[in-house]
């Protein structure tokens, strides 16, 4: 499982021109889910991104977590994230988990996220979305769960 995680003063996420997940201040998550990846991983994963002290304290220092700030996250599946470029010109997305696979375990990590006490505002699975966000930094890391 990996994630692109980006700090966020607000993030929204649209489709057919229609907002279907929006925050304020908070974590806006892109989730790509790969073939190997099970229950565990979303555990994971969830546990590390609410956990991250990517946030200042009083001090300007990156010291506090989401749980810390009472931020909200916005997960959105991605699916190319998973993509291979390393031959070729195409992205090769053979690791990528299938749809059913996919959809189970993003589920399950959005349900994780709220399990913790976060505030938790998704995507539409398989859908052509628009992403806007205001990148609070910036700061943006990439986690996975192997």
């Amino acid at each position: 499982m990996r994630a692109v995680i980006q700090r966020v003063k607000e993030s929204s996420v649209s489709t057919d021109n229609r907002i279907i997940g929006k925050i304020g201040r908070g974590l806006m998550v892109l989730l790509g889910v790969a073939k190997e990846d099970t229950g565990k991983d979303a555990e994971y994963l969830a546990g590390k991104i609410v956990n991250l002290r990517i946030f200042e304290d009083e001090n300007g220092k990156l010291n506090r977590s989401l749980l810390e700030t009472g931020g909200e996250m916005l997960v959105v599946s991605q699916f190319t994230l998973l993509g291979d470029c390393r031959k070729g010109r195409r992205p090769s997305f053979i690791n990528a988990a299938g749809p059913d696979k996919g959809n189970e375990l993003y589920e399950y990590f959005v349900e994780q996220v709220k399990q913790k006490g976060v505030s938790v505002q998704t995507g539409q699975f398989r859908a052509m979305m628009d992403v806007s966000l205001i990148n609070e930094g910036p700061v943006t890391l990439i986690a996975e769960s192997k």
